[in-house]
């Protein structure tokens, strides 16, 4: 048998390379919106066998001996013939059939491109893409575009307590340098902000709430804004925490905003923990070790020690390190408690397991353990924020940046609760928009947190975290019916679904009513005029073609009238932001 294999080798390596069968590999897009396109068939001409692009429009696929050209087909686009040549991986892009896109769609997509009925179906980016930003790297965003009612009325997102992107930017503004577009995650940007909606009833877990306006950068638009409130137990009554640190000392960490600031940071922390709170520490560069063993809360004084005497040197073992700090969570496990995993790097991993996708894999086996992770990015340059949202979203967790001593105040202190102590996980907001009111609705960010409308229900149900009294806020830029339709008074229907922290099978649902009254911009409530300005924001960062008549001088307007209490101070700087951006002249 081994003589034959040998044989057949070496015949195979005499027939001419045009004899070989070759895989050919590549994407296919939309050629006005340039999204990918999944589920079209391609084939070989001439040919039966076929494969179709995945749900990022990418495609593999064997061409027999002497086969010149593959056929591209696609129901709602115009089918494509493209010579193969020599090429191993080709970029495609089909055409939409008019008689496919109904007026609306056709008019916005000849125009400004703004239709879409494809939206990304996976929570967490990873299979959307990377992109480098000189050595920092990016989950690549595709922007949310209008969708027309009446072919999709309903829209499904996760929500979550990430606020990673905004503290980022803030750090670019701050070196006035230029912003990578993937890096501005509008959602994150809107909701780093506390907003004043009041807390649940007692006994509830989530409370909703909805406004409705005009939009200030689309004339004729309206915007729907969505927040969903988490309850706030009394600190007394949070659940013990089983906490274990995995800190990166690698050499990668070697700089002041890196490994000292994560020092700082993790010292606030320890000073908010309680004696029924216990901690590990996991420290790790080559290889992982463990630096304290489970401790009291109490013993404050040994948990900082163990932090202050870390330095950085050698490379970066992040897999091995990951593994190691979810044994000590599960062997330390509390049973109804907050366990959790508290990674803090810059997310630059070299030794095992290191690709996103590879640790992905890994982070999704891991939370069937129960425990949950927390991300805290660190750094510049070589700061890898790709990888952290995805251990983030995969890992039942949440993601931060801290790019100063303020900010770990904000998270480990002034927002400790909100960080720590998930009271709902599996959170997803569904929205049934009403056809006679709204013609199209388009969600402003969230586009890695898009779901399939069909995740609500037992184990398929996936979804984000919700902090202890943490406000989500969400809006919908929306061109509303003119004129409007029907007797129903209502704008649209939805629903909240989500799991209690240690539950896998119990799925809760609160549902609602928006109803369709509405006003005007200038009489809506500071949390809705200054959620608007921050996205509004986010959209010039993104220079996205959304933004309108929007510049940094509307974004201002907005924001200087809608201060309200502004606690911590938070919304004045970020007015002081945008002055600088506008020194930039970033909306040019």
């Amino acid at each position: 048998m081994q003589k034959f294999l040998v044989l057949l080798l070496f015949v195979s390596s005499l027939l001419p390379a045009s004899a070989q069968t070759i895989w050919v590999t590549g994407a296919v897009e939309d050629s006005i919106t340039h999204n990918p396109l999944p589920g079209v068939a391609i084939c070989v001409a001439g040919d039966t066998a076929k494969t179709v692009t995945n749900n990022y429009g990418l495609f593999k696929i064997a061409i027999p001996p002497g086969s010149t050209h593959l056929q591209f087909r696609h129901p709602r686009y115009s089918a494509k013939t493209v010579p193969v040549e020599n090429a191993n991986r080709i970029l495609v892009s089909l055409v939409p059939a008019a008689e496919q896109m109904d007026d609306i769609m056709l008019a916005k997509a000849r125009s400004r491109a703004k239709f879409t009925q494809g939206a990304n179906p996976n929570y967490g980016n990873v299979g959307m893409g990377i992109r480098t930003f000189y050595n920092e790297t990016y989950g690549a965003i595709y922007e949310n575009r209008f969708a027309n009612t009446k072919v999709r009325a309903s829209s499904t997102f996760a929500i979550d307590v990430d606020r990673a992107a905004y503290s980022n930017i803030r750090r670019f503004i701050h070196l006035k340098e230029k912003i990578p577009p993937d890096a501005v995650r509008i959602e994150e940007m809107v909701n780093y902000f506390h907003y004043s909606y009041p807390l649940p009833a007692p006994g509830n877990t989530l409370a909703y709430y909805s406004q409705y306006a005009d939009c200030p950068w689309e004339p004729g638009h309206t915007l729907l804004q969505i927040a969903v409130r988490g309850s706030k137990p009394d600190m007394d009554s949070l659940p013990p925490c089983n906490l274990v640190f995995l800190i990166d000392r690698s050499g990668s960490m070697g700089t002041a905003n890196k490994l000292p600031l994560l020092q700082a940071a993790f010292r606030i922390l320890v000073n908010s923990l309680r004696a029924q709170d216990k901690v590990a520490i996991v420290a790790y560069a080559g290889t992982p070790g463990v630096i304290l063993p489970c401790t009291s809360g109490s013993e404050k004084e040994k948990i900082l020690n163990a932090i202050d005497i870390l330095s950085a040197s050698g490379t970066t073992a992040g897999e091995a390190a990951i593994k190691m700090a979810y044994q000590i969570a599960v062997e330390n496990y509390i049973p109804n408690g907050n366990n959790r995993v508290i990674m803090a790097t810059d997310g630059d991993f070299n030794v095992g397991q290191s690709s996103d996708k590879e640790m992905e894999e890994l982070i999704t086996e891991k939370k069937e353990s129960g425990v949950m992770l927390t991300c805290l990015g660190f750094g510049m340059g070589n700061y890898k924020e790709s990888k952290l949202e995805s251990l983030s979203s995969k890992g039942n967790g949440n993601f931060a940046y801290i790019d100063n001593l303020e900010e770990a105040n904000k998270i480990f202190a002034r927002e400790f609760g909100s960080t720590l102590f998930t009271i709902a996980k599996d959170v997803q907001t569904q929205v049934w928009f009403n056809p006679d009111k709204v013609k199209a609705y388009r969600l402003i960010g969230y586009e890695n947190k898009i779901l399939k409308a069909d995740t609500a229900e037992g184990e398929r149900m996936v979804g984000g975290i919700v902090g202890a009294g943490h406000c989500a806020v969400a809006l919908y830029e929306i061109i509303p019916q003119d004129p409007a339709t029907g007797t129903d008074s209502l704008l649209a229907h939805m629903k909240i679904s989500w799991r209690a922290p240690n539950e896998d099978t119990t799925v809760y649902v609160l549902p609602g009513e928006i109803p369709a009254h509405k006003t005007t911009f200038k009489e809506a409530s500071n949390d809705f005029r200054f959620a608007a300005s921050v996205a509004l924001m986010g959209m010039i960062l993104r220079k996205s073609e959304y933004k309108g008549t929007g510049d940094c001088n509307m974004v201002m307007q907005i924001a200087r009238k809608a201060l309200g209490e502004d606690s911590g101070g938070y919304r004045s700087e970020f007015l002081k932001m945008v002055k600088t951006l506008k020194g930039m002249k970033v909306d040019k």
